[in-house]
């Protein structure tokens, strides 16, 4: 097991705990692993939250759809999605569409 801190090879247990001779971190290797979510902000640089209002500030074209949701469309009660790989961070219902997934740089909060 290596130090979670620095990456060294050789940490010792003392105790319940182990600890990097290199760096001095001690750390519970029984503990669970503690995940960072990273925040999702608007175009203004405000953290977006799940519940949230948000406005569209760009026409965006929608794949398989006719139309485009129009500039300054309000979505209520958005969902984040942390763990997007496409950069879609939004799940949310937009009148005339339906469920659809934006991207957090072409929204403002409400």
């Amino acid at each position: 097991m290596n130090c979670p801190n620095c990456g060294y090879e050789y940490p010792y247990p003392d105790g319940e705990m182990m600890v990097c001779p290199d760096c001095q971190n001690q750390w519970d290797p029984n503990a669970a692993p503690v995940i960072e979510v990273q925040e999702i902000k608007d175009v203004n640089g405000n953290v977006l939250q799940d519940g949230d209002s948000v406005t569209v500030i760009k026409d965006l074209k929608v794949k398989g759809a006719s139309g485009s949701v129009k500039v300054g469309t309000k979505v209520k009660g958005i969902r984040l999605i942390h763990d997007s790989s496409d950069g879609h961070d939004i799940a949310c219902k937009v009148d005339g569409f339906g469920a659809i997934n934006l991207k957090s740089q072409f929204v403002k909060k409400a």
